[in-house]
């Protein structure tokens, strides 16, 4: 026991807990998430899965981690390294030692580091920290062989009572920076609300977990404290990752414009869990359909859109692929369809469950014939809601299939989202016939500024027609293959994308004004690009930021902003797709490049090493 405890305040702190796939790191993280934002802190996190299915028990591939970074102001990024790292099993702590500063504490479950343990993570002596070269602080607890005493007379099976391990670890953590124990139980009770018995078998254990430290100062000779400094705009906050935030937008979107929502989709990592979210919520009239494979999934939502309903259909990469041809059905017959297209590793089946921005050249330019589409891409997970908000009302307003692109990342991480007031949101109108034009109207027709063809649903009368994948006469909407018409109906479907431009926010940049150097990037890596113009401007440096959220059409002032500064960097997790898209928009800059494809959020001590050296190249 430590003598003298010290209690220290901090600005901001990271916890990583990390062990096997059954252990319940990513329930223990969201709930220290959950805790901390209850208590007004900023946060942010970064679930980090297994890419095996379910590895063998104390294996290096099995394991699974689950950060954390919770700030007394703004956060941006789940951290760096670790401040705090919950290490379960020696697999846990060899492959996640790597994330701890040389100040870490570490926590073990003592009875889970046995020699056969030990082999199963592949040391060579019994020692794992001396193998391993490790100094911190560790904090050993034997929380198996507590947890069974806990809970020896609870009447729950030991499978059961091994489960409540991860409990023990949050109240730990809990303790050690003075988090509200009760917020937790009060979690767990939601959580377990129709298995009484679990739930009070969990929160007894989390107690003992809290108690344990406060009982004993777990061997630290510190305790840490991280005070809520920041004013937020007053409202209800939430804890909401990605793919619920995105559910939530969609869901919105089509009570504004007065439709039915339905989706049509495939399951397929990460962008699952959008389905199961919005299976979840039929009493608001959204209807989800499991279909047999992704090219079905896609080709009901068209048939959706034509329907009437606001469409949709979710993905990742190799997804997007198969559904390229339903995609391009939307284009033809210029329905209004959202393709939600969660990122993930590639090529081929690649990581499923890790992170990339290796779709846009796909979602841009990957479908057969002339093919323009609308692409957005949401930064953060609580700006997912607001993105897919967008995504819909652009598809409906002018008549045409639009990507909204996430990534692993920000789908399965999290942040505090403070609800919105849907009635301070744009208006969705779209473009529907009016009872005037019955008589002359053709499927084709279009608002003469817009080019946007006017949208008759199926039993209007009056306005029966019937439209499809061949290409059609701009006058009377029958099958033409005529080339001169088929040349302006490529035309018209180029330029009603292009004039969307008028109706999207000019592209802002954050930071220094009169910037040496402006990092421009995209989607997901919104926070660790912000975080490293921050660092870098804390250090001297005149850095901006141009974060792009509309891809195509880009910002009408994308150009005029990119040839105002000396040097632009962008930055993106592929090989140079924006680069070279910007490239090809924008004449007469010369773009340096930074790029990585390694399935994980940038490091932002790499970015600002690699600014650094740009700035004095």
């Amino acid at each position: 026991m430590a003598k003298e405890m010290v209690v220290k305040e901090l600005n901001d702190v990271v916890v990583r807990f990390s062990g096997d796939s059954g252990d319940g790191m990513q329930l223990a993280g969201n709930m220290f998430s959950n805790i901390s934002a209850t208590e007004g802190n900023d946060i942010s996190t970064f679930p980090d899965y297994p890419a095996d299915i379910r590895a063998p028990q104390g294996t290096l591939t099995g394991v699974s981690g689950f950060q954390v970074h919770i700030g007394s102001g703004k956060v941006y990024t789940p951290g760096d390294k670790c401040d705090v790292l919950v290490a379960m099993n020696p697999a846990a702590l060899k492959t996640q030692y790597k994330f701890c500063k040389p100040q870490s504490v570490i926590i073990i479950d003592t009875d889970s580091f046995t020699k056969r343990d030990l082999e199963k993570a592949q040391f060579q002596l019994e020692n794992p920290f001396s193998e391993l070269g490790i100094k911190n602080e560790v904090v050993e607890a034997a929380i198996t062989t507590m947890c069974k005493e806990s809970l020896k007379d609870s009447g729950l099976d030991n499978k059961s009572i091994m489960r409540t391990k991860n409990m023990f670890a949050l109240g730990l953590v809990c303790w050690l920076f003075h988090r509200d124990i009760s917020v937790g139980e009060k979690l767990l009770r939601e959580k377990f609300a129709k298995k009484p018995e679990i739930a009070e078998a969990n929160v007894k254990v989390l107690y003992d977990g809290f108690h344990f430290g406060e009982n004993t100062h777990a061997s630290v000779s510190a305790s840490y404290m991280v005070p809520s400094k920041q004013v937020k705009e007053k409202g209800r906050y939430m804890d909401i990752n990605g793919n619920k935030a995105t559910s939530y937008g969609l869901i919105a979107a089509a009570e504004k414009a007065g439709l039915q929502l339905y989706l049509g989709s495939y399951p397929i990592t990460p962008a699952t869990d959008i389905l199961h979210e919005l299976a979840k919520h039929k009493s608001l009239g959204v209807k989800t359909v499991q279909c047999e494979d992704e090219i079905a999934g896609c080709a009901s939502a068209v048939g959706a859109a034509f329907a009437g309903a606001l469409a949709v259909t979710t993905t990742s990469g190799p997804g997007i692929c198969l559904k390229s041809e339903a995609m391009n059905l939307a284009v033809i017959t210029e329905l209004p369809l959202v393709i939600v297209d969660v990122q993930r590793g590639g090529p081929s089946t690649g990581l499923p469950t890790k992170s990339e921005q290796t779709d846009l050249l796909q979602v841009l330019f990957g479908r057969n014939g002339e093919s323009p589409m609308p692409v957005i891409a949401a930064n953060s997970p609580t700006d997912c809601f607001d993105a897919a908000y967008m995504a819909c009302k652009i598809a409906l307003e002018h008549m045409t299939p639009v990507v909204l692109l996430t990534d692993a990342y920000i789908a399965n991480g999290s942040a505090a989202w403070h609800l919105p007031d849907l009635s301070k949101y744009p208006e969705i109108r779209p473009p529907y016939v009016k009872p005037e034009m019955a008589g002359t109207w053709t499927p084709f027709q279009r608002d003469p500024n817009t080019l946007v063809r006017y949208w008759a649903i199926p039993g209007t009368k009056g306005f029966m027609h019937r439209i499809g994948g061949l290409e059609k006469s701009s006058e009377s909407g029958a099958i033409s293959t005529d080339p001169e018409n088929h040349h302006l109906m490529t035309t018209l479907r180029a330029e009603k994308v292009a004039r969307i431009a008028s109706c999207i926010p000019d592209l802002e940049v954050e930071g220094c004004e009169d910037a040496d150097l402006l990092i421009v990037g995209f989607g997901g890596t919104y926070g660790h690009l912000h975080s490293a113009m921050d660092v870098l401007n804390g250090q001297g440096k005149k850095v901006a930021l141009a974060h792009l959220k509309y891809l195509n059409p880009l910002p009408k002032n994308t150009a005029e902003v990119l040839r105002r500064y000396k040097k632009v960097v962008v930055a993106e997790q592929n090989m140079g797709q924006l680069a070279g898209y910007l490239r090809m928009k924008v004449e007469g800059v010369h773009f340096y490049q930074f790029n990585q494809v390694k399935g994980q959020p940038f490091v932002v001590k790499e970015l600002t090493e690699a600014f650094n050296r740009i700035l004095n190249a």
